[in-house]
């Protein structure tokens, strides 16, 4: 039988954001969405310093969203289901593929702290496909340390930093990305980042009334990102809310749960966007994982996430 930390199991209640930080209508002004942007920020905010039970695993949602919206930029097919294949399927210390490693990348935003250095830039230009010399990123860290330390509002600080980087490299729309919610927690002082607005960059909050995409440094650039942030706090919420609902069940359940690794289990389950189930681990055989998923699943506490008979995928 699992014994939980009741410093685990204490429930924490997801905000959502209001209706009222939505534009009632009609085009918004840029201080219309400078007031939206802080508006949903401030509700994103005890979300991002919480640490409920599922927070790991809401990041690493947060972190595949954006990580399939990369996807489309890249001029690549692979969706959310393709890319947990390329993570889960690759042994460790292999190499993921292109769609694996730009998955690592938003997976590695979602965990570290929003410091930044040049060794940390050279490893995730390399994941995110973009070749760069040591002189390049000794002077891009310089800019974003010009930026966080502007004391600019944090959308403007983080439509600052991704505007420079296209400047710099038009190539490098990824990273600018990747720069822009990085800049945001350091503006924000959030303990780390969360991956929002590489998935909004095709909404939109990033169309001109043409149609055209909204690219980093194009006119109206800043009113976009403050729109993009109202909406990427209000999803980021009710991903929030949704997840914390299975956590709770998933938590309920645990004491019926008598597998000598099943703490295990619920741990990675919580703080993983997916968990193989035929995971192995020293209290847990690939044939008792196998049954504890099944005895999961019967008791509705997690989801199948692969929709296949072999190699499946579990997650809340």
């Amino acid at each position: 039988m699992i014994r939980l930390d009741p410093a685990t199991a204490n429930p924490f209640v997801p905000p959502t954001v209001p209706v009222w930080a939505f534009a009632a209508g009609g085009a918004p002004s840029d201080c219309d969405a400078a007031f939206q942007a802080g508006a949903g920020l401030a509700w994103l905010d005890s979300l991002a310093r919480a640490q409920a039970s599922w927070s790991g695993a809401w990041r690493q949602r947060l972190a595949l969203n954006c990580a399939a919206a990369s996807m489309r930029l890249a001029g690549r097919a692979e969706d959310e289901a393709a890319l947990r294949d390329a993570w889960q399927l690759c042994p460790a210390g292999a190499d993921p593929g292109p769609a694996g490693a730009i998955f690592g990348a938003w997976r590695q935003l979602a965990v570290q702290p929003p410091a930044i250095s040049a060794d940390r830039l050279a490893k995730v230009a390399e994941l995110l496909g973009l070749a760069s010399d040591d002189e390049a990123l000794a002077d891009l860290c310089t800019q974003i340390e010009d930026v966080a330390g502007s004391q600019r509002p944090a959308p403007f600080a983080a439509a600052a930093i991704a505007a420079r980087v296209v400047a710099m490299r038009p190539d490098a729309e990824l990273l600018a990305w990747w720069l822009a919610d990085l800049v945001l927690a350091q503006s924000l002082r959030w303990p780390r980042p969360l991956p929002l607005l590489m998935a909004q960059a095709f909404g939109p909050a990033f169309r001109t009334d043409g149609g055209k995409r909204i690219r980093p440094g194009d006119k109206n650039f800043e009113r976009a990102v403050c729109l993009a942030l109202v909406q990427g706090a209000a999803d980021a919420c009710r991903l929030a809310s949704d997840l914390s609902r299975r956590a709770d069940k998933l938590l309920a359940v645990a004491p019926k749960l008598r597998a000598k690794g099943a703490s295990d289990v619920i741990f990675l389950l919580l703080n993983e966007d997916a968990v193989a189930g035929s995971l192995v681990t020293k209290n847990l055989s690939r044939f008792a994982a196998r049954r504890l998923f099944e005895r999961l699943q019967q008791l509705e506490a997690v989801r199948e996430l692969s929709g296949r008979a072999s190699f499946r995928l579990f997650g809340l």
